[in-house]
C-alpha cells in the first residue's frame, strides 16, 4: 500500500498575479493535508470520501453542506489527473504497466477557502502514481501537471502557485516570467528560508466558502480585455513580490508588513470584496498585524509582532468565527 501526503498553502506576497505572469511567494501550511492510499486491485477504482457522497441527513443539511464545500468532491480531478497523468507518459515514451489500482483519499483542508484543496488532492495522488509506476517526474514538471490537470481537463481557471508550493514545500519566491511559462511550461522557483519570518499567521472561517474559478472568472476577462487597472495591478503584484523577496532575505520585517497591507489594498481597489472577508482582514489591522488574503477570500495571512499582538489577534478573531494558527510550515 501506497501513502502519500500535500499540504495546504498560504500566499504571502503577488497573489494573484501567478495567474498572470507574475510573481509569488508562498508558504505551506502542514496544519492540514490531503492524503491518498493507493494499493493494487484487480479493477481500476477511485473510492468516493465523504465530500463525494451524494447522502445527506435532510434537505437543510444538503443546503449547509454544499454552501460548505461545494458541488464537486474529489473523484473528478483525480480522474482528470490519471488522465493527464497518462498523456504525460506518452508524451515522454514512457511505457505504464497493466497494473491496475484502486485509489482512496482524504483531506482536512478548509474547503473553498483558497489554501488549495484540490491541488493538494492532485499531488498527493500524482505523487502515488509516480512511486506506484515507478516513474520521475522533475518537481517544475509535477507542478506543471497538476495545474494543467485543473486547466486543460476540467477548464478551471487556476494559477500555478498553489501546485509549486506544494510540490517544493518550505517557502518559495516564483517568478512566471511569460517568456518561460510559454516555452517551456514553468517558471523559476526560489526556495526562501522561512525561519526568518517566525511570526507568521493565518486566519480563516468557513462562513465565506467560494470556489477559486468563481472567484477569479470577472478579472481573468478584464486583463485579457487589457483594462488598464487591472493589468497595471498585475504588473505592480509582480514587484511587490520581488521587493518581499528582498525584504526576507536582508530582514526588513517593516518593509514586509507595508508590502503584505498593500498587496490587499491593491486588491480592494479592482475586486469586489464582500463584507466576511474585509471584517477579517480589518481585525487583523486593529491590532497591529498585517494581512491580505492567503488565497481566494475566505483565509488570510500576514505576520503578528510579538505574542501579545497574536493573543489579541486570536481575541478579535473569534467574535467573527475566525481560527487563527501559526502554521507549520515545516516537518515537526
Amino acid at each position: 500500500m501506497i501513502e502519500t501526503y500535500a499540504y495546504a498553502r498560504a500566499g504571502l506576497l503577488g497573489n494573484p498575479s501567478d495567474g498572470y505572469f507574475g510573481r509569488t511567494i508562498a508558504f505551506l501550511v502542514r496544519d492540514f493535508r490531503a492524503r491518498v492510499l493507493l494499493y493494487p486491485s484487480a479493477r481500476l477504482e477511485i473510492r468516493a470520501s465523504k465530500a463525494d457522497t451524494p447522502i445527506f441527513e435532510s434537505i437543510d443539511d444538503l443546503y449547509s453542506t454544499t454552501r460548505w464545500r461545494g458541488y464537486y468532491g474529489g473523484i473528478r480531478i483525480l480522474q482528470a489527473l490519471i488522465v493527464r497523468f497518462m498523456d504525460y507518459c506518452r508524451e515522454q515514451n514512457v511505457a505504464l504497466p497493466n497494473r491496475n489500482f484502486t485509489l482512496e483519499y482524504e483531506s482536512t483542508i478548509p474547503l473553498r477557502l483558497g489554501m488549495g484543496g484540490s491541488s493538494s488532492i492532485i499531488i498527493a495522488a500524482l505523487r502515488a502514481l509516480c512511486e506506484y509506476y515507478k516513474v520521475e517526474i522533475p518537481l517544475p514538471i509535477q507542478a506543471r501537471l497538476a495545474l494543467e490537470t485543473e486547466t486543460r481537463e476540467l477548464g478551471v481557471a487556476a494559477g500555478p502557485q498553489d501546485r509549486v508550493i506544494q510540490v517544493y514545500e518550505g517557502m518559495v519566491y516564483m517568478d512566471f516570467n511569460q517568456q518561460l511559462m510559454e516555452s517551456r511550461g514553468y517558471g523559476e522557483y526560489e526556495p526562501l528560508n522561512a525561519t526568518l519570518l517566525p511570526n507568521l499567521y493565518v486566519a480563516y472561517r468557513t462562513s465565506l466558502s467560494e470556489g477559486t474559478e468563481v472567484f477569479h472568472n470577472n478579472i481573468r476577462d478584464r486583463w485579457r480585455r487589457g483594462e488598464a487597472p487591472v493589468v497595471d495591478a498585475m504588473k505592480r503584484w509582480a514587484e511587490i513580490a520581488k521587493e518581499g523577496r528582498d525584504a526576507i532575505v536582508s530582514g526588513d520585517q517593516q518593509k514586509l508588513h507595508r508590502l503584505i497591507n498593500e498587496n490587499f489594498d491593491l486588491r480592494l481597489s479592482i475586486y469586489e470584496i464582500d463584507r466576511g472577508n474585509l471584517e477579517m482582514i480589518r481585525a487583523a489591522r486593529s491590532v497591529g498585524a498585517c494581512s491580505h488574503f492567503a488565497g481566494s477570500g475566505g483565509a488570510i495571512s500576514g505576520l503578528y509582532h510579538g505574542e501579545e499582538m497574536y493573543q489579541n489577534l486570536v481575541a478579535a478573531m473569534r467574535p467573527l468565527g475566525v481560527a487563527v494558527i501559526k502554521p507549520s510550515i515545516f516537518p515537526s
